[in-house]
């Protein structure tokens, strides 16, 4: 029996007025989106992105704004129960229906449905949204608390005194951060529509999952809210099973639970573990319809004690399987410039470097439900902040109320899709009480308010999702654990930053061992064909004040080019410091995450900072503002790799001085090879490992076969340090029984600057093959970090590489975009480029 459609929706995005109370501006703006990007579009704005322009707009935040449509309903538009909702109105707004004031929100993370039944009538209607100047709103309520509640200032925001985002929801970086601009934008970035519904509409479907023998039990449970009593008719499809029925509800929220079983069900895993198939779940209420892809899998974390004190986990259908990503910051400062095809571009990419996992940061937002579904699809899991970054918010009642509000929605709104592993409190909200001042002198106060909110968002995930595990901070030691979790790396997870805001080398990576990195990270110029989108050529030099504007770090120029000498020869221009850059930001993130896979099954997860860019601008990201690939990205490609092979120095003795304190700059004794496996089987590999010299000789040290089980690390064989000579490095390729080639490697003793690098020649020749372009290269002497580029969008099969003498490497050509190329395209902008010409 059919459904009958009574409930339908009418869109209201679209084209609004915008102007200001305050200024002679009149223009148009399409919501969703945002007052930058229509004044963009307008030519009433410069792009904030180029130069120093960040300066010239900030008066755009600075200012109230108006949004205002007209539109027709019909007699059977308006003939039922209306609810207006509008989701992520950013952020303190007042809603006018028909003159009349229907709403006011201050909560960009939550979704407003408006009873306005009886307020729209048929014919021509007026719907405006005037803008309040959120950072105003801010500081008002900061000064009218009880007791001070410090703000994080770890940006630069060009002369403002800095803004109180913990007293108002909207992402914290929009206020600029240690990567990120300061456009504080407004606007209408959801659902803008008038649902009409006969007597209830839909609130939200969640899907619980029980595992059995082949079969796989749902639970799915559907929020209704109801404007009156009565009866609906309410629909449930899946896998070739429809489940209707009539249901009672009374005034307000019902919900309701329907049981339906999967037989011999196809699982859902990770990406690289298997397959991700997803099953399309539809709800129908009176003509209400909504979709939802529901991929069946058993998640845990494993906390457990063990020997080493507590294990801290993804457990996958029943294998612990590393996790292995990156994390994640907005797409865009400019919220209009974030389309699914920008997502799917980012996702890709993160899917194309191995990454099974990637974490959404607290001081960003919740993203749109598209993004999940990519995930969903692509086989990358979620490890999910709530928006609490770098700072302690206020635990006053309406605050709390506000958040309980977002909180359960967006639990509601996500717990169905099977790319969600973890809902974390916040981001280093435990760590910042010991950053400021006045958490300092009171921090039983302190924490006292971290709790009430902390503990909350902790029973809002136990009653809304209790299959999924809460943990309270990132990082954290666990639960009422308020120590400093940041260098402890027995339990919890770990954010380790010594080698970047402390200086240290990066074999500093190897002194710690953590249980599950969630944070770390080193940072590279953006590419130089991005400088060139903001700077003019007088202005590319680090110190210039345009290039000094696109780095929010304080002192991380000067870092980068302070590690460089460390490594390297200094570079002989500003481009190839640029490409030198990205060279050490690549070698820095590989020591790390190569020695702590080697770790494995202490270390279950290493998630480095960051993926993407908000911006143009220096930072520790992998992919440029835009999404192309910088060197670090190919290098994750490359020490994600399944199954993989590192070099990891040991010193089996530490030497210490006549006061007995450990000698600096001890050299290892041995370089140990060790062998990962992290796939669900045992594997084989051939491995052959050589000894180097710059110059081109080499010499075989070792080969031999070796058997590692599934989901292990072991070691394959160690070479003395002292058998390697001061112009030599080792070089190493694994295969498996069938020959074919899984992955090589490198390792130099010495830092780069120590050898003396003769001049190499790289030829290369083009073809195309299944409709793809592909590059070989060849060089007649070592070429470190070869590197190929082309104007086009995309990427290679590989990049920075080490190139031998009479090995060819062919290069595959992955266009980005959807795009299709032949080499004939490519070939007239080709570059490669190599260590040894930087100086």
């Amino acid at each position: 029996m059919a459904i009958a459609s009574h409930n339908t929706a009418l869109a209201l995005n679209g084209e609004f007025s915008l102007s200001s109370p305050t200024r002679e501006i009149a223009t148009t703006i399409t919501l969703p989106g945002d007052v930058h990007g229509a004044l963009l579009a307008a030519d009433l704005i410069p792009d904030p992105y180029y130069g120093e322009n960040e300066k010239v707009v900030m008066w755009v935040n600075e200012t109230a704004w108006s949004v205002e449509r007209r539109f027709t309903a019909s007699e059977t538009d308006v003939d039922g129960y209306l609810t207006l909702t509008l989701a992520e109105v950013d952020c303190i707004a007042t809603i006018f229906l028909n003159g009349e004031v229907v709403a006011r929100t201050d909560n960009s993370f939550v979704r407003h449905d408006i009873d306005v039944t009886g307020k729209v009538h048929a014919g021509d209607n007026t719907m405006r949204i005037d803008f309040d100047i959120a950072p105003d709103v801010a500081k008002a309520r900061a000064d009218a608390h009880p007791f001070p509640i410090p703000f994080t200032k770890n940006y630069q925001t060009n002369g403002l005194a800095g803004i109180h985002m913990n007293f108002i929801r909207k992402a914290a970086c929009h206020a600029g951060w240690d990567w990120g601009i300061c456009t504080m934008p407004i606007g209408v970035y959801g659902t803008m529509s008038l649902r009409k519904a006969r007597l209830a509409r839909q609130e939200s479907v969640q899907v619980d999952q029980t595992h059995g023998e082949k079969l796989v039990k749902l639970a799915v449970k559907t929020r209704l809210f109801a404007f009156a009593h009565g009866e609906v008719e309410l629909e449930h499809r899946i896998d070739g099973q429809v489940v209707t029925n009539t249901v009672t509800v009374q005034k307000g929220e019902n919900v309701f639970t329907h049981n339906i079983t999967i037989q011999n069900p196809r699982i859902w895993w990770p990406a690289g573990q298997g397959e991700q198939p997803l099953y399309e779940l539809t709800t129908n209420l009176e003509g209400e319809v909504t979709t939802r892809k529901i991929g069946l899998r058993k998640l845990e974390w494993v906390v457990e004690k063990d020997e080493i004190d507590h294990t801290f986990k993804c457990r996958i259908n029943g294998r612990d399987i590393t996790m292995m990503g990156a994390n994640w910051i907005p797409a865009d400062a400019i919220p209009s410039r974030v389309t699914p095809d920008v997502i799917r571009d980012l996702l890709d990419s993160a899917k194309a470097a191995n990454m099974n996992m990637l974490r959404i940061w607290g001081g960003g937002q919740y993203e749109p439900d598209y993004f999940y579904d990519l995930c969903d699809e692509l086989g990358i899991l979620i490890w999910h902040d709530f928006m609490f970054a770098c700072m302690s918010y206020p635990s006053d009642r309406p605050f709390l109320d506000s958040v309980r509000i977002e909180i359960t929605q967006q639990v509601r709104r996500l717990s169905h899709h099977a790319s969600i592993a973890l809902w974390c409190g916040d981001n280093e909200v435990i760590g910042s009480l010991g950053w400021y001042p006045e958490t300092k002198a009171a921090p039983e106060r302190y924490v006292a308010n971290y709790d009430r909110l902390n503990s909350m968002l902790g029973n809002i995930v136990e009653d809304e999702d209790p299959a999924r595990r809460f943990w309270p901070s990132s990082p954290s030691m666990g639960y009422l654990d308020f120590s400093d979790g940041w260098h402890a790396d027995t339990r919890g997870d770990t954010h380790y930053w010594d080698v970047w805001h402390s200086a240290k080398s990066f074999d500093a990576y190897r002194t710690v061992n953590p249980r599950f990195a969630s944070e770390f990270g080193f940072q590279s110029f953006t590419s130089m064909n991005v400088i060139e989108t903001f700077a003019e050529p007088k202005d590319r030099n680090p110190s210039s004040p345009v290039m000094e504007n696109h780095q929010r770090n304080n002192g991380g120029n000067a870092r980068i080019l302070e590690t460089m000498t460390r490594y390297f020869r200094f570079p002989r221009d500003f481009d190839q410091m640029v490409f030198l850059s990205q060279i050490q930001q690549g070698l820095a993130i590989k020591t790390a995450i190569e020695y702590w896979r080697s770790t494995k099954p202490r270390c279950m997860g290493t998630l480095y900072w960051q993926i993407n860019d908000i911006w143009p601008v220096a930072s520790w990201s992998s992919l440029d503002y835009g999404g192309q690939w910088k060197l670090m990205h190919y290098m994750a490609r490359r020490f994600y790799n399944l199954v993989n092979v590192v070099a990891v120095p040991e010193i089996t003795e530490v030497r210490t001085n006549s006061r007995g304190t450990p000698v600096e700059n001890q050299l290892p004794d041995r370089i140990v090879l060790k062998a990962i496996n992290d796939t669900g089987r045992p594997v084989s590999i051939k491995l052959e490992v050589q000894a180097v010299k710059v110059s081109g000789e080499s010499r075989r040290l070792f080969g031999g076969n070796s058997a590692v089980g599934a989901d292990a690390a072991i070691a394959v064989t160690e070479i003395p340090y002292g058998d390697l000579a001061a112009d030599e490095f080792l070089f190493f390729v694994w295969t498996d029984a069938q020959g074919r080639v899984l992955g090589e490697n490198d390792y130099f003793p010495q830092p780069y600057k120590a050898y003396e690098l003769v001049p190499a020649t790289v030829s290369s020749t083009w073809s195309d093959r299944d409709g793809l372009a592909v590059l070989t290269l060849e060089a007649d002497k070592p070429a470190f970090f070869a590197t190929a580029t082309v104007d086009a969008p995309g990427y290679f099969s590989d990049n920075a590489l080490t190139l031998l003498p009479g090995r060819l490497v062919e290069l595959v050509f992955h266009p980005r975009h959807g795009r299709q190329v032949r080499s004939a395209e490519l070939a007239g902008s080709l570059q490669v480029r190599h260590l040894a010409e930087t100086f």
